[in-house]
């Protein structure tokens, strides 16, 4: 039998399909109570309204079940808000190679984030200009690559 962790993390996101939740570090934890076999799953959005989360629950219910583990609660907290900084580096590398340029890692306090250029996810030029602050879905702005001429998603910085 797949363990409970196993079969939530693989759950893919909705709205980038080539990262995983946990790769995206929605996921936050997984606990299976021993005596009753219970699993309670808990997510945190990207952010507050996300339209994917209720896909989200849904597939963690079915891959859970596929799993063999039926009684499953799947829990949504807000606090801490999620970060960028949570996406693991095997999810950034996968973001990249989907054409999704990744955000830079959050500074530490006391720094304003400023970003100057976004790197293109296919050449690697800082080159690049921004098109429209909301790409294909909320979370990611349209970017065009000066050097190549491409088109690319950029996930926003949280």
């Amino acid at each position: 039998m797949v363990s409970a962790r196993e079969a939530a993390a693989s759950v893919v996101d909705p709205e980038i399909r080539v990262i995983t939740i946990d790769e995206l570090g929605i996921l936050r934890a997984v606990e299976e109570d021993s005596t009753t076999g219970r699993v309670t799953v808990t997510i945190t959005p990207t952010y507050t309204g996300c339209p994917a989360m209720d896909v989200i629950r849904t597939d963690i219910r079915r891959a859970l079940a596929v799993a063999g583990h039926l009684d499953a609660e799947v829990r949504t907290v807000y606090s801490p808000p999620w970060s960028t900084d949570w996406i693991s580096e095997s999810g950034r590398a996968k973001l990249v190679a989907a054409g999704i340029a990744p955000p830079a890692p959050v500074p530490t306090a006391g720094v304003v984030p400023l970003t100057l250029a976004v790197r293109c996810p296919q050449c690697g030029s800082p080159e690049t200009e921004q098109v429209s602050r909301f790409g294909s879905t909320a979370c990611k702005a349209l970017w065009r690559c000066r050097s190549c001429s491409e088109p690319f998603d950029h996930l926003k910085a949280l």
